[in-house]
């Protein structure tokens, strides 16, 4: 057979190849490779120091603990000088920053990194704690940890990272170390309760039974539990019920407690604003209703013919006591019985969690945290004034832009908005709403803005102007990439700790973790901080 080739357009013959000819075996070559001794005795004990690049993030965070941050709080914490000599404070900080830094914050994990992970063989000295002492290093000291973000600050400061010019504030929703599905309303409990009374009851009544026929309690058990006697467990099903039993009474008790303190507190605001109206109304000045007939006007039982200008504390007091012994939760009030001081709530993808709600405030010029809190309510409301002030008081100085979503717009934040802005100069732009896919924000009306404007229609119409309209768009470059960063490196959307001051320090400790990279990234070297902090 003859092939054919084409060369520039012109056809030639060429002689078939072989395939089987062009395939020939080769025989081995004497080829030396590079020394392989794996059970080669070294002839100098090695340097960790040495397997670590010259600008590993490990190396900033132990010049970062060594040098920079002030642990005297930590070091003041231990004052017996018995037992056993601890683990130095320098190594657990260090750990537990570094794991924190890169998502690594199980202490069973951070044990197992110790031996074989060159990062934290380096950081620890070649130690390795046991993770029941990481774990109690950082639950005891967890105050002190949490404290970490004011200094991470400090240092960002210092290194001119922060402004204060531009701030943003947002809420995430945080992952509790609980399950919702060990969360029970109270009315499952009311119904629950009585099931499980009556199932300890018939548990009682049955051993109760099989004790009084101790003369024939070998026959009993091999007839009714088989000959080991080991097919039921009388004993240990009931001590199991009664702890479940005594679990639902208290999630009851506190459910119950805490609808009683809120009407508490409902009905004494009540009575104080009542007793205030009741006095401004007083035309003739002697404390009367205005009529002086000694009637209950308002329905409340009480004779509405004196009070003066004072607050009758005794008053507001039997108003609260009456509220909270007719108070009653809510039939869908819930409680969580491995975390109960968490909520359940609606995250970011419309999935209900078992979580708490992480609030950070972040300053726009390199996404420093200078401000962070964790509550255990799902609406972001409450936090607006609280936020922006522990940012300034943090900082030292007043932002001159807040920018701050939907989730936060409310008539009381509308109007602290703007105390704020007269006190201190701070310009908020709060969105009003939310807009729909695709939708974009009209253009501001022209004209002058009606007297009559509210609150709300202010701060609609500012966001629509050019002005507010670019410093709204920068609200989503400055606060949202930071809650990917720290989801994404620090694992940091879902909480070890139980309890709101557990979630509330190790938040805490995520952001300043998350500082602690952003100055790393800042420098590039650890050379370049130490000289920047020295």
């Amino acid at each position: 057979m003859v092939a054919v080739s084409v060369v520039a357009g012109v056809l030639f013959e060429m002689e078939p190849v072989d395939a089987s000819a062009a395939q020939v075996s080769r025989a081995p070559a004497d080829k030396v490779f590079r020394p392989f001794d794996p059970a080669q005795v070294l002839l100098l004990p090695p340097s960790v120091d040495e397997w670590l690049p010259a600008d590993h993030l490990a190396r900033f965070v132990a010049e970062v603990v060594d040098n920079a941050l002030d642990l005297s709080a930590i070091y003041a914490d231990y004052t017996e000088a018995r037992g056993y000599p601890p683990y130095d404070p320098r190594l657990m900080v260090r750990l537990l920053v570094y794991g924190y830094t890169i998502g690594v914050r199980s202490s069973r994990a951070i044990e197992r990194r110790c031996g074989d992970d060159v990062g934290f063989r380096y950081l620890a000295a070649g130690q390795v704690p046991d993770f029941r002492s990481i774990a109690r290093f950082r639950r005891r000291h967890l105050g002190a940890l949490a404290g970490l973000l004011l200094q991470s600050l400090r240092l960002a400061q210092r290194m001119g990272l922060v402004s204060m010019g531009r701030v943003a504030l947002d809420g995430t929703k945080l992952r509790a170390n609980a399950s919702k599905h060990k969360a029970m309303s109270y009315d499952r409990v009311c119904e629950k309760e009585a099931a499980v009374a009556a199932e300890v009851a018939a548990l009682r009544e049955q051993i109760e039974g099989m004790l009084t026929d101790a003369e024939t309690v070998d026959q009993a058990e091999d007839a009714r539990f088989g000959p080991d006697g080991r097919q039921a467990d009388l004993p240990g099903e009931l001590a199991r019920r009664e702890a479940r039993l005594a679990k639902m009474r208290e999630a009851k008790a506190a459910l119950e407690a805490e609808a009683a303190e809120r009407a508490r507190a409902a009905a004494e605001q009540r009575e104080r604003d009542r007793q205030a109206r009741r006095t401004h109304n007083d035309d003739d000045g002697d404390g009367g209703d205005g009529d002086d007939d000694g009637d209950d006007d308002d329905g409340d039982g009480d004779d509405d013919d004196g009070g003066g200008g004072a607050v009758d504390q005794q008053g507001v007091a039997e108003a609260g006591q009456r509220a909270a012994a007719a108070a009653r939760p809510k039939p869908k009030a819930q409680r969580n019985f491995t975390d109960p001081q968490s909520r359940i709530m609606k995250n970011s993808d419309g999935a209900f969690i078992q979580g708490y709600n992480g609030q950070a405030v972040v300053d726009q010029d390199n996404q420093i945290i200078v401000g962070a809190d964790v509550t255990d309510c799902a609406s972001d409301c409450p936090s607006f004034t609280p936020m922006l002030d522990q940012a300034e008081a943090n900082t030292g100085t007043a932002t001159r832009e807040a920018l701050v979503d939907a989730g936060y717009c409310s008539q009381e934040n509308l109007n602290a908005a703007e105390a704020r802005k007269a006190a201190k100069g701070t310009e908020t732009f709060m969105a009003t709403g939310r807009l729909k896919h695709g939708e974009h924000i009209p253009p501001a009306p022209r004209g002058r803005i009606p007297n009559n404007a509210t609150a709300k229609e202010r701060m609609a119409r500012k966001l629509r102007t050019n002005r507010g309209r670019a410093a709204y768009a920068r609200r989503k470059t400055i606060v949202e990439p930071v809650f990917g960063q720290m989801a994404t490196l620090q694992d940091g959307k879902r909480l070890l700790l139980r309890g709101l001051d557990g979630a509330r320090g190790e938040w805490r400790l995520l952001a300043a973790c998350h500082n602690f990279r952003k100055i790393f990234t800042h420098t590039g070297s650890v050379t370049v901080f130490a000289a920047a902090t020295a």
